[in-house]
């Protein structure tokens, strides 16, 4: 019996060509994305500690990375968030077989420490909370870059970011469970749409 013909890294380039008809991510289709879960999922069982090395991220990056997954997809008494889910580590695999994610990834972090340097004296890391808030409402609408030019470079970073991290989740079990997904179920009765909260 023949070998699956499809390497890591062949599905790995699958995911810059965009997204696969109906599914709720925004930047990869679902079934490369649950391969990529899987691919360290795998790698996570073959380390003593059950950990992931970053592929493309140095050490500090990769803490920015997971910072800013943090802050999209927090952790809440829903879910476990975007970080336990790994969508760092999703993000880290996949920037690592991709030229243009590299580019927009890895020069959007040296953006961002470079503008909260500039601002705040120190790397995004270095900032407080209430200064990292405030860079991230800058660079978290479009219309910020519409008035201040020099922060387009960091906007389209964010966006792009935010969309991998949503990925990342919702393709994840954590992310999955978040969604309430069960799957093809047989109703007798359709109970209608939940009535939409006032406020």
């Amino acid at each position: 019996m023949a070998q699956n013909p499809i390497t890591r890294r062949d599905v790995l380039k699958t995911l810059a060509m965009g997204v696969a008809g109906g599914s709720v991510l925004q930047a990869v289709p679902l079934q490369a994305a649950e391969h990529v879960h899987r691919v360290i999922a795998h790698e996570k069982s073959h380390t003593p500690a059950g950990t992931y090395r970053p592929k493309f991220f140095s050490t500090h990056q990769y803490q920015t990375l997971s910072s800013l997954c943090d802050a999209i997809i927090p952790a809440d008494e829903h879910s476990a968030g975007a970080v336990k889910a790994g969508a760092p580590e999703f993000i880290d695999l996949l920037t690592s077989e991709s030229k243009d994610y590299q580019l927009t990834l890895g020069g959007g972090m040296m953006w961002l420490d470079g503008l909260c340097a500039d601002r705040f004296g120190g790397s995004y890391l270095a900032c407080s909370p209430a200064q990292k808030k405030e860079v991230l409402d800058l660079i978290a609408y479009r219309k910020n870059a519409d008035n201040d030019a020099t922060l387009s470079q960091g906007v389209e970073f964010f966006a792009f970011l935010r969309r991998l991290t949503s990925d990342g989740f919702y393709s994840s079990e954590i992310g999955i469970k978040d969604l309430q997904y069960i799957g093809n179920t047989y109703l007798r009765e359709f109970p209608g749409c939940p009535a939409v909260p006032e406020g």
